[in-house]
């Protein structure tokens, strides 16, 4: 990861962004440039040894500011959460096409050697996500196109956005489909959290007040495989340096349902909830999960982290920032 260039992270105040950038610098980058246009309070993790800058990047001006003397760009910033804010702020996550499009612009402005944009699993056609016993999805089924309404047709634009700028002007852009990256460091409350994060502290809260109970989103059947982030982190670094061009899985393929999900929290946390369905609440595609068929044949490995164990992870960090903000009642 050593480059005589600045190395920029757009999005560095975020989940993914922050353990980035954490490890670029334990690798020895030497010139690392975090930007985010959240508040420095509201970093998820902020590094000393990096220039960290406050910008807003649907801002043309902004973007040229992050890409100045740049070599590489990892363009990571997007306004996005989990389900329940991707259903109900369409438009807001279709803006996000502003940030990529100027950083893009800005990159090849400054003469970026290579470019890196975190696409997401969101893209793939719905109508092969309506079981949750889903056949894993391949690279290819993101044609023909029917994403995500809102949050997934922006991805897959910015996605075309990426190939016709390497077509265009050379600038070597490299696509990952991030498919439900989750791990410590990240939200767990207010609305954006992913289903790891939501489900561990709704279990913590249960077991914490001794309301032994817990609201599960849709019918508990739904299937999703969930990626932790130092798998995430190294698969970025793969795709970043390696000759392939086209968007790729970078995600788990281990399937399970939301039930599953929940019943590894609780024997994590040791206790065990009454389930309460609600049926009405936003519950995405019945399944979807990652072919890793590709990138095992392009770099010989895949995310392998099992769930359990990178679960546990999670709910640890959970518990202690929810003892921190909340207290023992």
């Amino acid at each position: 990861m050593k480059n005589s260039g600045v190395v920029v992270v757009a999005g560095a105040g975020g989940f993914i962004g922050g353990h980035l950038v954490q490890r670029l610098l334990a690798r020895g980058t030497q010139r690392v440039r975090a930007v985010d246009v959240k508040p420095a309070k509201e970093w998820w993790q902020r590094h000393p040894d990096a220039e960290n800058l406050l910008l807003d990047l649907r801002e043309r001006r902004a973007c040229e500011k992050a890409c100045r003397d740049a070599s590489e760009v990892y363009q990571l910033a997007a306004d996005m959460g989990g389900m329940g804010f991707i259903e109900s702020n369409k438009a807001a996550c279709m803006l996000s096409v502003l940030i990529n499009t100027h950083m893009l612009q800005a990159a090849t402005g400054a003469g970026v050697k290579r470019f890196f944009y975190s696409s997401s699993a969101c893209v793939y056609n719905a109508d092969k996500q309506r079981d949750p016993n889903v056949t894993a999805l391949k690279e290819v089924d993101a044609y023909p196109a029917m994403p995500e309404d809102g949050y997934g047709w922006e991805k897959l634009f910015s996605e075309r956005m990426c190939r016709h700028f390497r077509e265009d002007f050379g600038l070597k852009t490299r696509v990952a489909r991030f498919h439900n990256v989750y791990g410590p460091r990240g939200s767990w409350t207010g609305g954006r959290e992913k289903a790891p994060a939501a489900i561990c502290r709704k279990v913590i809260e249960a077991k914490i007040s001794r309301k032994l109970e817990i609201e599960i989103w849709g019918d508990g059947t739904q299937t999703r495989s969930f990626q932790y982030i130092d798998d995430c982190i190294k698969g970025i670094g793969l795709i970043m340096r390696s000759g392939w061009v086209e968007p790729i899985n970078l995600g788990s393929s281990e399937l399970v349902s939301v039930d599953d999900l929940v019943t590894a929290a609780e024997e994590i946390g040791g206790v065990k909830l009454k389930r309460r369905y609600m049926l009405s609440a936003p519950k995405g595609v019945a399944g979807r999960n990652s072919d890793n068929t590709l990138i095992r044949k392009v770099f010989g490995w895949e995310p392998s982290t099992p769930l359990r164990t990178g679960l546990e992870h999670t709910y640890r960090w959970i518990f202690d920032e929810y003892v921190r903000t909340h207290g023992r009642r």
